[in-house]
């Protein structure tokens, strides 16, 4: 599939309040059936970016998860966003930031947010990941990443093996202008797309998220800016010509060898 429809959803959220969002969100996406090939929802967009994982978490079993699941098959499209997921690693239980990306025939795929933000404790109460994901669907290589992760280039550093970066956020107001500058920056540094999904309006922290949600192209130009108004937009991505332009500036093949460690 040479061509992908993606839609991003940038809206306020109901803070901690699940079954209110999923209702909104249900009602924002019932018109894309046979419009669109994968949605894109904000980061922990059932509750808020709650320090309270007790409250909020759930399984992979739980009612949100299950909701994704209906919601791609009944729009024969993949849906992804993260959520706060309670698991058991190693014989414990932690609370994870997860990235979930379901397949329109149920499956899912996830990624663990890997750099959780300190400033707000996050650190503390949720575990990061230790894993880099690529996500493969309908052809297309899908790199998922999480709000604060954007800040960390070589963790997202592209080594030809995705074609998509899919940032989901509860990235504040107050820094903007950093989230502005450092998307465009991983498009083209990767040469890769990027979409970019935040939130709106004021949290119970009385946080303000002015949304600013993107679409990047591999040359860093703006495919579509969201701004500041609650939003459901669809945009048509080009695997061949991103397989062309990597052809013509094949920059990928002097990047400098590395190795993570997790």
């Amino acid at each position: 599939m040479t061509t992908m429809r993606v839609t991003s959803v940038q809206s306020i959220l109901h803070w901690e309040r699940e079954a209110e969002n999923l209702q909104m969100f249900a009602q924002q996406i019932a018109h894309l059936k046979g419009h669109t090939d994968l949605i894109v929802l904000p980061e922990m967009f059932n509750s808020g970016f709650s320090m309270q994982p007790a409250k909020v978490a759930q399984s992979m079993q739980g009612n949100t998860v299950k909701w994704m699941q209906q919601q791609a098959e009944q729009l024969n499209a993949a849906i992804c966003g993260s959520l706060a997921i309670q698991q058991e690693i190693a014989g414990k239980s932690n609370y994870l930031n997860k990235f979930i990306f379901v397949h329109p025939d149920g499956s899912v795929d996830h990624y663990n947010k890997r750099h959780c933000f300190r400033m707000s404790g996050e650190n503390t109460l949720y575990q990061g990941g230790s894993e880099r994901v690529v996500i493969n669907y309908r052809d297309w290589r899908i790199l998922p990443q999480v709000c604060y992760d954007l800040r960390f280039p070589v963790f997202s550093r592209n080594r030809n093996d995705y074609d998509l970066a899919i940032y989901v956020a509860n990235w504040p107001a107050v820094r903007r202008m950093p989230w502005r500058i450092l998307l465009p920056a991983r498009a083209v540094e990767n040469l890769a797309y990027v979409v970019a999904v935040n939130r709106l309006g004021e949290d119970a922290n009385a946080i303000e998220h002015s949304g600013d949600s993107l679409v990047i192209d591999f040359k860093g130009n703006t495919v579509c800016d969201h701004q500041s108004t609650v939003s459901v937009y669809t945009n048509t991505l080009d695997l061949s010509t991103l397989r062309s332009f990597r052809e013509k500036f094949p920059a990928w093949l002097d990047a400098d060898a590395f190795s993570l460690e997790m």
